[in-house]
């Protein structure tokens, strides 16, 4: 399933005060969920990138990376895409899960990305 089309589901639920769906018996906890969607943004961008570089293509579709992730974290994609329902029916907790996931994301791309974080000296050098 295309995880663009779950995301449009919680932008549905996020009026609800109250959780529309039932808790699953399977949930995800909050911390793996927060890690599965940290690698499923990661997964996505590396698709994402991976199609201007035809050299380096590899033959995989989208799905093949989504699944890659839920195999990394033996999780069911009906399980899955249960939690993710089930915390997108939690407007304002789902949303603390994402500031969660962005902070993660932010931190990696600090990381791999240190020049963007360096001062640039703009002095005058003669």
């Amino acid at each position: 399933m295309n995880f663009r089309i779950l995301i449009i589901v919680f932008v549905i639920f996020a009026s609800c005060d109250k959780p529309v769906f039932k808790k699953p018996d399977s949930v995800i906890t909050r911390n793996k969920m927060i890690s599965m969607l940290v690698d499923i943004h990661l997964a996505e961008a590396l698709f994402q990138n991976r199609q201007y570089k035809p050299e380096e293509v590899i033959h995989l579709k989208s799905e093949e990376y989504y699944y890659s992730v839920l195999k990394k974290y033996g999780v069911a994609d009906s399980t899955f895409e249960e939690s993710l329902v089930y915390y997108g029916s939690l407007p304002k907790d789902f949303e603390k899960m994402y500031a969660k996931v962005l902070d993660k994301l932010h931190l990696l791309e600090q990381k791999y990305n240190p020049m963007e974080n360096k001062p640039v000296d703009i002095g005058n050098k003669q």
